[in-house]
Formats: structure tokens, C-alpha cells, sequence
């Protein structure tokens, strides 16, 4: 009798387990199947759940409505050179908040978390005078540097610093290897996981950037992807519904695609930070 109570829940768990994971990738295989169909076949009732024709028509006036590939370009290029930029620093301040003694450490640990409490739009407004001040608007710069060592990063790396014995610190300082020297050679090759969760959130949220590249990126030519599509659904013009489903997929891809090949190393990195004091 318990085995069958045992195999019957195993049998609802696997059922409930199905149901979420159809849940959520429904939406994905909807905007794939969505990209090949027309404007009136997406609408249709009831939804067709199998691919159509007109994914290279869609492209191909996807391309005509707005510089795509551009914006990927722009997309790619900011979200890499912030994800490196920002895993560098971020790992920098955490090596010296879990590694060094210093005055006024934990009050200065303490202010950096109370910034994640401030909302992003607070800051837009010194950003764009700063921005603007300095001629540096539809520039790459403007997008990269405002977060470039946040408060989560510093947080989250701090953490899993340390775990990082402090005899193997001392004992390169003994053998006369300087701080960078062993925060580049030795540190950081042992935090592959915890670098590599880090990336993928930074590279997400950075792909994903929208209300100030919205506001400093003024230019077509200097537009983000998520900026281009917004624009293919503005007001008071005919929405092509095929075409933002499509200019989605290519927005998307990228994000898949990092995370299926990194996903074992952000798990163990989120797992290796949340169990450090």
C-alpha cells in the first residue's frame, strides 16, 4: 500500500512538473511558430500550432522597416564589453571587501547594498545632464559605464570570495607575487563558476536595457535591439505583427544560446553564493 501511494504521488508530480514546463515554454514556441506566419494567420482561431511560409518575407521586411542587423551589432557589442568590464571590477571589489581589513570596510560594504534600494529612475536625469555635458550621447559609453560596478555584482562575488582559502593568499604574498598578480593568477581562475553566473545575469540585463537606452541613444544608427523594436509597434502606424515576432526571435537567440552552454556553471555559481557567509 505505501508503494502505491508512493508511485501515485510520483505520478501527480511528474503530471504537475509536465504542465509547468508546457507552461513555460509555450510562449517561446509560440513566438517561433509566430515568426512564420502572416499578420492575419497569427490572429487566427484556433492558434496553428505548426510552423508557416513566411518567415523570409517577414526578414526581409523586418530589414526594410528598421536597421536590425545594426542594432544587433550595437546590442552585442555594448552587452560583451559591459559583461567583461563589470565581472572584472565587481570581482575586484569583492577580492578587497572579503580579503582586506580596512577602516570603515563594513560601513562602506553597508552603503554599496543600500544603493540597490534606490530605483533605476532616480539616477536618469544626473545620467543624461552628465552624458549630455560630456558630448557623449549615441555613444556605447553612455550605455556601459553608468552601472559598470553594481551593487549586486560587488554583493554577489564578495560572497562567493570567500570562500577562497587565505593560506593560499598568504602564501603567494610570501613567494613576493603583488595583490593584482594574485588576484589575476590565482583568485580569479578559481571562481569560474561564480564568474560565469555573474556574466549571464549581466549580459541578460544588459541585453535587455531599454528605458536609457530609449533615452540616450537618440540615433538610429546607435539604437539597441530592444529600442528598435519598440519602434516597429509605435502609434498611429500599421503594426506587422510577423515582422516584431521575428526581430523577438533574433532578440532572443543570443540568450539561449549563452545560457544552454553556460547553465552548469551559473547554477554552481548561484549555489556556491548563496551558501557563504
Amino acid at each position: 500500500m505505501p508503494k502505491n501511494k508512493m508511485s501515485i504521488s510520483k505520478i501527480f508530480t511528474y503530471l504537475f512538473l509536465s504542465f509547468v514546463s508546457l507552461v513555460s515554454v509555450y510562449p517561446f514556441y509560440w513566438m517561433f511558430i509566430g515568426s512564420t506566419l502572416t499578420t492575419s494567420e497569427i490572429f487566427q482561431f484556433p492558434p496553428r500550432l505548426l510552423p508557416g511560409t513566411n518567415f523570409l518575407n517577414n526578414l526581409q521586411g523586418l530589414m526594410e522597416s528598421a536597421p536590425i542587423w545594426n542594432g544587433l551589432w550595437n546590442s552585442l557589442f555594448i552587452a560583451v564589453i559591459f559583461t567583461v568590464m563589470n565581472v572584472y571590477f565587481c570581482s575586484l571589489a569583492g577580492y578587497a571587501f572579503s580579503k582586506f581589513e580596512f577602516k570603515g570596510k563594513d560601513a562602506l560594504f553597508y552603503m554599496i547594498l543600500i544603493t540597490m534600494m534606490l530605483p533605476n529612475q532616480v539616477t536618469l536625469i544626473p545620467l543624461f545632464k552628465v552624458f549630455t555635458g560630456l558630448h557623449l550621447q549615441n555613444n556605447a559609453i553612455s550605455v556601459i559605464f553608468p552601472a559598470l560596478a553594481n551593487a549586486f555584482g560587488v554583493f554577489f562575488m564578495r560572497q562567493n570570495m570567500m570562500s577562497v582559502p587565505t593560506e593560499m593568499i598568504e602564501a603567494a604574498r610570501v613567494d613576493g607575487a603583488n595583490e593584482f598578480m594574485i588576484f589575476n593568477r590565482i583568485v580569479l581562475p578559481t571562481m569560474r563558476p561564480s564568474i560565469a553566473s555573474l556574466a549571464i545575469l549581466n549580459f541578460i540585463n544588459q541585453w535587455g536595457n531599454y528605458l536609457w537606452p530609449l533615452i540616450i541613444l537618440q540615433d538610429n544608427e546607435a539604437q539597441t535591439l530592444p529600442v528598435m523594436l519598440s519602434m516597429l509597434i509605435a502609434p498611429g502606424q500599421v503594426i506587422e505583427y510577423g515582422q516584431v515576432l521575428t526581430g523577438t526571435v533574433i532578440s532572443v537567440l543570443p540568450i539561449l544560446i549563452l545560457f544552454l552552454f553556460a547553465q552548469k556553471q551559473f547554477i554552481a555559481g548561484i549555489y556556491g553564493g548563496s551558501v557563504k557567509g
